[in-house]
């Protein structure tokens, strides 16, 4: 299972979504706009195994924020959302007060539709994207992705009942390692973050999701069964609620 993939982005989309039906249980493919998602959504079909969902990501915040309104109505239709969050970091801070307006206004449309299944985005930005979160408490679900800050912000997150996606390439650091053994294990879901995940150079891939059950094992002092049996369980929990109005 992989609940975080920009599957839409391989250089050979296609035949890596083909693929993807042959070798996984279920893939949650992010978008990065909403012009992406009404693009992918006509390219590749939305399945029981392939769940579409429309995002703003907030590294192109600047570029695609007058895609905004179209992301509120899109929201609409479909129970899950992302990629969407906040990006505090250098390269991307100077356009943080947009950032907030977007993510701010999405998180407000999800309490106003009686809630949804966000798939956030919080790099240098947790204690930010917690407190809109705090501050909308019908918002749904909230899936940090491949959350790297501080220990203190997670207890906080994991306290506030989110979900985390950890993958392969963030268990290969020390900090990512870390803070995944402080995740609450029965709201952990695996991740790709393919294509812009890779593992010694190269793209992790949907199917490989899964692998990160090695080092979760490690991180949780369990065995690698008990880890993948943590990780099924989870995943089918999490797929429910992104199915519930999903296709059938």
């Amino acid at each position: 299972m992989d609940f975080h993939c920009h599957l839409d982005l391989y250089s050979d989309a296609k035949q890596v979504y083909i693929e993807t039906l042959q070798r996984t249980e279920f893939v949650w493919l992010v978008t990065t706009s909403p012009r992406a998602y009404a693009a992918t959504s006509r390219v590749l079909a939305a399945t029981q195994k392939v769940f579409i969902s429309p995002g703003l990501h907030p590294e192109v915040a600047d570029k695609k924020h007058g895609e905004l309104k179209m992301l509120l109505l899109q929201m609409e239709a479909c129970i899950g959302v992302g990629e969407i969050g906040l990006d505090g970091s250098a390269h991307y801070s100077q356009h943080f007060e947009l950032q907030t307006h977007i993510f701010k206004s999405v998180v407000e449309n999800c309490a106003r539709l009686g809630g949804r299944v966000l798939n956030i985005h919080s790099r240098a930005a947790a204690e930010k994207v917690l407190d809109i979160l705090d501050a909308n408490p019908g918002f749904g679900t909230a899936v940090l992705h491949w959350f790297t800050d501080s220990p203190s912000s997670l207890r906080r997150a994991a306290e506030s009942g989110c979900w985390f996606s950890v993958g392969p390439a963030m268990m290969e650091s020390a900090n990512g390692r870390k803070l995944a053994a402080l995740m609450p294990r029965d709201r952990v879901v695996s991740e790709s973050d393919g294509p812009f995940a890779r593992v010694r150079g190269a793209h992790v891939m949907p199917w490989e999701a899964n692998a990160v059950a090695v080092k979760l094992a490690e991180a949780w002092c369990v065995s690698h069964e008990d880890a993948l049996i943590a990780l099924k369980s989870n995943g089918l929990r999490l797929i429910e609620l992104l199915l519930a109005n999903g296709p059938g």
